[in-house]
């Protein structure tokens, strides 16, 4: 229940954009903390565990690349299977009305690329009801490790920016508890 966006990428001009060194600069040199992993997941899965607050990349040879993010609040928070189905870079954000309802004072809409947008630098977007892996503002980054969100999986920007280099449309994502 996070998100609205207006603009579409497509692999090719993400791959193109990114060996032409459009990407975010420090992207390519993002410290990745892999880890152990044993669960029963296909290669290239995002698993997401929101008791732990983390993010977990599936490599397929018992490890994992693993990136701390926010989870959803309570009463907000979901579990179960979905996939990844759009991939956005600097997307544009309209709040959803319960976000409005709970912060009036937000603009109807903030463009990509703003310091302000809660959305970040990229956002990954699940065919679930308004639900993305997204990055964050400077402002919010404080929030990644805690349950803030109101159903998106909010990460700092250097890690946003690496998971989406590393998954496709396509992906399945699982959410536990």
């Amino acid at each position: 229940m996070c998100i609205s966006f207006r603009q579409r990428i497509s692999r090719f001009t993400a791959a193109a954009a990114f060996a032409g060194g459009l990407a975010l600069p420090g992207a390519a040199s993002a410290a990745h903390n892999v880890v152990s992993y044993s669960a029963p997941v296909q290669a290239g899965t995002v698993v997401i565990s929101a008791r732990q607050r983390s993010l977990f990349l599936v490599n397929g040879d018992g490890t994992a690349i693993r990136y701390p993010v926010a989870v959803p609040k309570a009463g907000k928070e979901w579990s179960g299977y979905a996939h990844i189905d759009g991939k956005y870079v600097n997307p544009d954000w309209v709040p959803p009305a319960v976000v409005k309802h709970d912060h009036p004072e937000l603009p109807n809409f903030i463009h990509g690329g703003s310091p302000h947008n809660p959305m970040g630098v990229r956002a990954l977007t699940l065919d679930r009801n308004q639900v993305a892996i997204h990055g964050t503002t400077n402002k919010m980054r404080a929030s990644v490790g805690t349950a803030a969100s109101y159903g998106c999986i909010r990460m700092l920007n250097e890690d946003v920016v690496d998971l989406y280099e590393r998954v496709g449309v396509g992906t399945p994502v699982v959410m536990t508890p």
